[in-house]
């Protein structure tokens, strides 16, 4: 492989050593397509670079910045394709080695680890003192925390929990020319940069590269029950009303589509997934009434414990998981909650119309959901989905898609009154324009 060094793989071996540098030419087939997804057809990398430490980190942006080398950053790259595609892209550089488990105040509930650290190490490591990170990522298995916040991936959880913003409370990051900054802290009640968190959760890897991240955990459930309720919509509409106007505690709860239930084969028409955990007693209280509720409204209704619990919440998250090599469109979407149920309705109504297969899910609270269409549905079926959540006060931004789709329609969709500010905000951070050039909302 050294023979075959690149001019710029060279610099790099200089600092991180030749077990930190892949050369294009040296990544397995499967790398190259991961990396080429998140990239304008036609490009291709220099090299893949893995700093151990974050003085490797800083030197690699500072050696980037000097040399205007434009840096695509990413974790395990498991949604590496997600979002827009990067422009003139020279190297990759990856926190993958960026993986120690830094500090766990147990008694204080909070646990700071590298950016690079897989969530499901880190789950396995908390749960051993009977406490867990409350996110249900996707790619649980091999995403990366620094990735997890990077594209605000939080899951069925945040019913309970709250999104990413919320669990974390501090962060550290390299800027564009390799200095290293700070924000938040290691205790929950250090609100100190707390706006600067904000900005890079979602953020792409635009405004720098996250090297160590400090979250909120919390203790283990002791009891958990899942109720679902199938039926038709305006009768999941009414039990989705009632469950949260009520003193109902749900740790999650999901509406799917007639064609994710289907999927999951769990029965006909639309479906409310309701967990709830806690306490054995209230635990079986609460699956109790949802499901004289879903009984009350003709729904039918089915509860779930131990494995099969268990075994739908890890294949709920897997229908809208996807690779880089797969064809498949999937969509993040977001509504007004009030217009969960009608907006996934209407979704059927396209999907039936245009013959093509999708399945989607909302969560009920929040009303932000995932849609996975066919890599075949068109741009036109998209925006007619995009104008269905727009005129239910949302959006819809695509997530993974073919790269001749994400070429021909806007991604993001972005509409706001915002795009000024984060224009400003990119100047800030990365002036040069180095870090995911143009991957981001309106080229940003």
């Amino acid at each position: 492989m050294a023979a075959r060094m690149s001019a710029i793989a060279s610099q790099f071996e200089k600092i991180v050593g030749s077990v930190g540098v892949s050369t294009w030419e040296s990544l397995n087939s499967e790398q190259q397509v991961q990396f080429s997804a998140a990239l304008v057809p036609g490009t291709q990398i220099d090299s893949v670079i893995y700093p151990a430490t974050p003085a490797e980190l800083a030197e690699v942006m500072t050696c980037a910045s000097q040399n205007r080398w434009r840096v695509l950053p990413c974790g395990s790259g498991t949604k590496l394709h997600w979002g827009g595609l990067a422009e003139g892209v020279q190297i990759v550089v990856s926190t993958a080695k960026l993986n120690r488990l830094i500090d766990h105040a147990v008694g204080d509930l909070t646990v700071t680890a590298e950016a690079g650290m897989r969530f499901a190490e880190l789950q396995a490591a908390l749960a051993k003192v009977g406490q867990f990170l409350a996110i249900a990522p996707t790619y649980s298995d091999r995403a990366t925390l620094g990735g997890i916040v990077a594209t605000a991936d939080t899951g069925a959880l945040r019913q309970r929990y709250g999104g990413i913003r919320d669990m974390l409370i501090g962060l550290s990051f390299v800027r564009s020319d390799g200095q290293i900054a700070k924000a938040g802290g290691r205790v929950v009640k250090n609100v100190a940069g707390y706006d600067l968190m904000k900005l890079f959760t979602g953020s792409y890897g635009t405004l720098g590269i996250i090297n160590q991240v400090t979250f909120r955990v919390y203790p283990l459930s002791t009891a958990s029950q899942t109720v679902i309720l199938t039926g038709t919509p305006d009768a999941i509409a009414q039990a989705t009303q009632t469950l949260l106007a009520s003193a109902l505690t749900p740790t999650a709860i999901e509406l799917l589509s007639d064609s994710t239930v289907a999927q999951l084969q769990l029965g006909q028409g639309m479906g409310l997934v309701s967990r709830f955990q806690g306490i054995a007693v209230s635990v079986e209280q609460q699956a109790a009434k949802l499901l004289e509720v879903g009984q009350a409204l003709d729904l039918k209704g089915e509860e779930l414990t131990d494995d099969d619990e268990s075994n739908l919440w890890h294949k709920l998250p897997e229908r809208f998981e996807d690779t880089a090599a797969e064809p498949v469109i999937i969509c993040k979407i977001g509504i007004l909650p009030t217009n969960a149920v009608a907006t996934l309705a209407k979704v059927s109504e396209i999907r039936q119309s245009e013959m093509t297969e999708a399945i989607a899910t909302i969560h009920a609270s929040s009303g932000l959901g995932k849609l996975k269409m066919s890599g075949d549905a068109t741009p036109e079926t998209l925006l007619k989905i995009r104008q269905l959540c727009e005129s239910q006060g949302g959006f819809l931004t695509v997530l993974s898609a073919p790269q001749s789709l994400k070429q021909q329609f806007d991604v993001w969709g972005y509409s706001g009154n915002a795009l000024e500010w984060m224009q400003k905000l990119k100047q800030q951070f990365d002036p040069q324009d180095l870090l995911s050039p143009h991957r981001f909302i309106r080229n940003i």
